[in-house]
């Protein structure tokens, strides 16, 4: 008896190393993949956490820089900010935060620099569009309103579509054309949610163009 086990035991030692001869490389690269993947991805982590500390420090930098109405102070935390961590959220919002104090200081073309570096460099869809709506503010006061219009068609998240719409209404009224404002404001209107503080400022352009929002909220368009 004790003879036939082994014999049994010899033959699955057998069948194991003739199974391990034909797979046991592929799968000990499975193994490696994934506990590569898995080292990668804890790695990544920490990366990505040890950026975003270092990202704020510099951040905070911009913020005292700003309140301070300190422009070449700004300037110089932002490109330390967009060369070391151009990647993470707090450049995004450190260059709309630049862009905004560049702009109260007078230093219009910095702030252009700031807000058109978040509008194509942002991994987020969300800050490119608010850096975009502040780009169009400027084309508007420059009166390069072919340029605002382009800006305007970059695609946006659904919940800036209103936003795109009034700007789009801004940028027909500085033009004189008012059925075209009209139009986007009453577009804009119509999609911002009745709760919106927003909406209220819509209403009041629209009011300003003798459209009742009344009507709006019926589906009609009557001019006062």
């Amino acid at each position: 008896m004790a003879k036939h086990l082994d014999l049994e035991e010899q033959e699955q030692l057998d069948q194991i190393k003739h199974f391990w001869a034909q797979y046991g490389n592929r799968i000990t690269w499975v193994l490696i993949v994934a506990l590569g993947s898995m080292a990668a991805w804890n790695g990544w982590n920490y990366w990505q956490s040890s950026q975003a500390t270092k990202a704020a420090v510099l951040f905070d930098e911009i913020e005292r820089a700003a309140v301070a109405n300190d422009a070449e102070r700004i300037e110089r935390a932002l490109a330390d900010m967009k060369y070391r961590f151009g990647s993470t959220t707090f450049a995004a919002q450190g260059g709309l935060l630049a862009g905004k104090a560049l702009f109260d200081a007078g230093k219009t073309d910095g702030a252009r620099t700031a807000l058109s570096w978040v509008a194509d460099k942002a991994s987020d869809d969300a800050y490119k569009a608010v850096a975009r709506l502040r780009l169009v503010g400027l084309d508007i006061d420059a009166k390069a309103f072919d340029q605002a219009l382009k800006t305007l068609e970059a695609p946006v998240p659904k919940a800036f579509e209103s936003l795109v719409a009034d700007r789009r209404g801004d940028v027909f009224m500085a033009q004189g054309k008012i059925e075209e404002a009209k139009t986007q404001y009453q577009n804009a209107w119509r999609s911002l949610s009745e709760q919106a503080e927003y909406r209220r400022l819509v209403e009041v352009k629209l009011a300003a163009l003798g459209v009742s929002v009344a009507a709006l909220s019926s589906g009609a368009e009557v001019a006062r």
